[in-house]
This record gives structure tokens, C-alpha cells and sequence, in this order.
């Protein structure tokens, strides 16, 4: 291919368009590291105190007798995995399981809701 190469065309106010994009699963794939390792390694700084909600429920009297949480017969009761000693592993286990469950109910309604809107889309405009 000889002569010159054509321009690309020019971006907003005349800047040269940038064409390098990220895949939707690089975007994905990406953000889940990203949650993963604040859920899995930093939440093993994170703070013993009661957090907002607790504290509430702690001053109101609505937390449960002597302090126990409502969910405390639960796998995932109290920012630990049950049968696990409290530490910074148990909380991080516990954090990449919530990610996980959480992922997989986003997931579920993105599905769902994504089939439903293209069923409406596919049937003739009413009047």
C-alpha cells in the first residue's frame, strides 16, 4: 500500500480521536479484583467497633437481648464465617462470599430484566 495514510478522524474540538476501548469483560473482570481485594484483604483493618447501624440498634434496644444480633444463628453473622475464629481471614472469607452472593442476584436481575426488555421491544406499538 503505497502513498499516504488517511487521517483519522478528528475527537471533540479537534483532538485526535483515541481508539484504544475496554472490553466489557475487562471492565467486569476488573472491578471484581478490585472488590475482591477490598473485601478479602483490606476488611482485615477495618474497625471492631460497631459500625452506624449497629450502634443504633445497640442504643435503640432493638439490637437483641444483651447485645446479640438478630442474625446471629447466620453463616456470615457478624462480619466472620461461623466456625472460624475471628480474624482478619474469617472477615475476609466472609467479604468474598457477600461478593459472590451479590454478584450472582445482580446477575440474575441483569438476565432477567434484560430478556423481559427485549420481549416488549419485539411486540407491535399499541395505540
Amino acid at each position: 500500500m503505497n502513498g499516504p495514510t488517511p487521517a483519522r478522524p478528528a475527537g471533540e474540538r479537534g483532538q485526535p480521536r483515541d481508539d484504544r476501548r475496554l472490553s466489557l469483560r475487562a471492565l467486569v473482570l476488573t472491578g471484581l479484583a478490585v472488590c475482591v481485594l477490598l473485601a478479602g484483604v483490606a476488611s482485615a483493618w477495618a474497625s471492631t467497633r460497631p459500625d452506624g447501624l449497629e450502634f443504633v440498634a445497640e442504643k435503640l434496644g432493638f439490637a437483641g437481648a444483651a447485645g446479640e444480633h438478630a442474625l446471629d444463628g447466620s453463616p456470615l453473622a457478624d462480619y466472620g464465617v461461623d466456625g472460624m475464629a475471628p480474624s482478619g481471614l474469617s472477615t475476609g472469607l466472609a467479604g468474598v462470599v457477600g461478593i459472590v452472593v451479590v454478584g450472582l442476584v445482580a446477575f440474575g436481575l441483569m438476565r432477567l430484566l434484560a430478556r423481559h426488555g427485549t420481549r416488549s421491544r419485539d411486540l407491535p406499538p399499541s395505540h
